[in-house]
């Protein structure tokens, strides 16, 4: 009998340790979730499709990797580009701001756009306004906003990265709704790794927001965008 008792007591042990570190884990993901959580509630009800997508002076392209070549996109960027310059050509926008690293390592992520919007995709040059210092997207928010005076726009990226996108720029003072870029190559397998990826980077961004980092570079105000909305 006492045998019996003793296996009982051991399992029933086992098995409040077994509900603890099941609670624990499952606290310790809630927490880790919430940057995530942030982010993709931030967004609600901001992002579109490009069909339906509103209307907005300034259309804000988020730089990423150029080709290896160096002179033109690659197949993510282009599609963001190709979405901007649509959004342009069916008057829902009227200026492009591209956003992006001058000096990144796969290129000039901002003259790789600037050329391929105007040369390729019949956008008017002077509809087109570079910051070469978006190097993140917490800067491309903030210096859209304090730099050239972007107070309301449509801002373009792939759907996996659209609601960081939008919660950062909105936490930093820009009135932004979110366009879904096209994404030509972009199979399951790239849409599951970029989500994982997300899901940590919306850590950085809370981070970022919560402390209201300043931007990396710090420039004067820019009247580019002024300017090309009086052309």
């Amino acid at each position: 009998m006492r045998a019996v008792t003793g296996r009982s007591g051991l399992a029933l042990r086992w098995r409040r340790h077994l509900v603890r570190g099941v609670a624990l884990g499952l606290g310790a993901l809630l927490l880790s979730s919430l940057p995530w959580l942030w982010t993709t509630m931030g967004a609600y009800g901001h992002v579109y499709d490009e069909a339906e997508a509103p209307t907005a002076d300034v259309v804000i392209v988020l730089g990423t990797a150029v080709a290896a070549d160096g002179r033109q996109p690659g197949d993510r960027l282009a599609g963001r580009l190709e979405t901007a310059a649509a959004l342009v050509h069916s008057e829902r926008a009227r200026v492009v701001l591209v956003s992006g690293d001058g000096g990144g390592t796969s290129g000039d992520e901002p003259a790789v756009m600037t050329s391929y919007l105007t040369e390729r995709l019949g956008v008017d040059p002077g509809r087109v306004v570079a910051d070469p210092f978006g190097l993140d997207t917490y800067d491309s928010c903030a210096r859209a906003r304090e730099v050239y005076g972007v107070e309301r726009a449509l801002i373009v990226t792939q759907s996996y990265h659209l609601s960081r996108a939008v919660t950062l720029c909105r936490h930093l003072g820009l009135d932004v709704d979110g366009v879904a870029a096209r994404c030509s190559g972009c199979g399951s397998a790239v849409l599951v790794g970029k989500a994982v990826r997300e899901y940590f980077a919306s850590g950085k961004a809370a981070w970022d927001a919560f402390r209201r980092r300043p931007p990396a570079v710090h420039s004067p105000a820019n009247p580019g965008i002024q300017d090309a909305l009086k052309g």
